[in-house]
């Protein structure tokens, strides 16, 4: 069986490395979740549903505090990537609380450039993880490298 595995990922490996196979790289989580914080293929990260947890790894309180820290979480995964908020360009919003949609804009705008905002839906959403008030999660541009001379 462990035979079995190792050709699998070795299997795996070959077959990812492969011109006009995707590229695909996963960036795990801090904490043991069920999802990885990102992952990148073929020249896009796709960021997971951020909350705004804090540094210790609880929801910080409040709407407003709850969506800067989201935001904020956003522009971390982004920077360990070497990618800011101007390689997003799709995001998707779930809010606890759709009325909350205007105050929301207000901070999550400012986060990106005049004339840079990106494609985005909003969700009035129930239930959402931790008790969070609301989850973004985004798309962002891997810029190509330069080609070497």
């Amino acid at each position: 069986m462990k035979k079995l595995l190792a050709l699998s990922a070795c299997a795996v490996t070959i077959l990812l490395a492969l011109p006009g196979v995707a590229q695909v790289r996963f960036i795990p989580p801090p904490e043991p979740y069920p999802f990885s914080t990102a992952v990148a293929v073929d020249g896009i990260l796709y960021i997971s549903g951020e909350i705004g947890t804090g540094p210790d790894g609880k929801l910080v309180e409040g709407f407003e505090a709850q969506a800067r820290q989201t935001m904020d979480n956003i522009a971390t995964t982004l920077k360990a990537q070497r990618l800011t908020m101007d390689d997003v360009f799709k995001c998707t919003v779930y809010l606890a609380h759709i009325d909350r949609w205007a105050d929301f804009n207000k901070i999550y705008v400012p986060y990106f450039k005049a004339g840079r905002l990106p494609a985005r839906s909003a969700v009035g959403a129930n239930g959402l993880a931790e008790g969070a008030l609301m989850e973004v999660e985004c798309w962002a541009r891997i810029p190509k490298a330069p080609a070497s001379k």
